[in-house]
């Protein structure tokens, strides 16, 4: 298996960074262009803007600041929450982002999906997935953990895989922001039903919850978000945790 990353999010509302927990209570984090360049000196493997305001003035907002951001990043540039369409997708990867991810418009469109993997490669897609927890296994939920849906976590991955993510970022929203652990089995029953990596989201604490999600959960990479813009903790030594728990994690530059 090649080396797991870790990823930086930063959930950029107004042309500010916020943190909440389960997506509400934010709390204003700071500048995304200054947190993007630390944590990039710090060692993060990639980082990933959600933008979470739904305007037009918003995504305005959210190109401007991918391009700004990418301008001074060398590591790949994720960008959600305000892709909806083909045209958005081109409009972020024009702007510098290498990715782009895609939730909400995807359960109301999955073929979006293929558009975009078409347009632009499956190496440029990625299916953002929110799932609570059931009875019998996790629900997707969209517009920001609020509405519920009829897709199973677990089929809608495979289904998205199938229209042409190449990647998928699975997002606990039980366990968002609460720092108790990552949710492990949710992690491992999507990785372990789609051929494409998988990024576990939703509730690092310490570096023992990445490595966790990483080794337990199977997944190919872990998002960070709280604990690393509150000081916590730094990409530094997360990843010097997971070394010590032998787990091959990319070396900074």
């Amino acid at each position: 298996m090649l080396a797991r990353r870790l990823i930086v999010c930063l959930d950029v509302k107004d042309g500010r960074v916020v943190k909440g927990v389960r997506f509400e209570g934010l709390r204003d984090m700071g500048d995304p262009v200054s947190l993007a360049r630390r944590y990039e000196a710090e060692g993060a493997d990639e980082v990933t803007f959600l933008d979470i305001s739904a305007t037009e003035e918003s995504r305005a907002t959210l190109w401007a600041l991918v391009q700004r951001t990418a301008e001074r990043l060398f590591i790949p540039l994720t960008v959600g929450g305000g892709v909806r369409t083909v045209e958005d997708a081109g409009r972020a990867l024009r702007a510098g982002a290498d990715k782009v991810c895609l939730n909400s418009a995807a359960v109301a469109n999955p073929a979006v999906l293929t558009a975009c993997a078409e347009r632009f490669g499956s190496q440029a897609v990625v299916a953002s997935i929110d799932a609570k927890r059931e009875a019998h296994g996790w629900r997707v939920y969209t517009h920001g953990g609020r509405r519920r849906t009829d897709w199973d976590a677990v089929a809608w991955a495979r289904e998205c895989v199938r229209r042409g993510a190449g990647e998928v970022l699975l997002t606990s929203v039980d366990r968002d922001g609460l720092r108790q652990g990552y949710d492990v089995a949710l992690t491992r029953a999507v990785s372990s039903s789609v051929d494409v990596p998988v990024i576990a989201s939703g509730g690092a604490g310490s570096g023992e919850h990445v490595r966790d999600a990483l080794r337990e959960g199977g997944a190919d990479a872990a998002l960070v978000a709280g604990i690393l813009h509150e000081g916590v903790t730094t990409v530094s030594a997360l990843k010097a945790t997971l070394r010590d728990n032998g787990i091959e994690i990319r070396s900074q530059g």
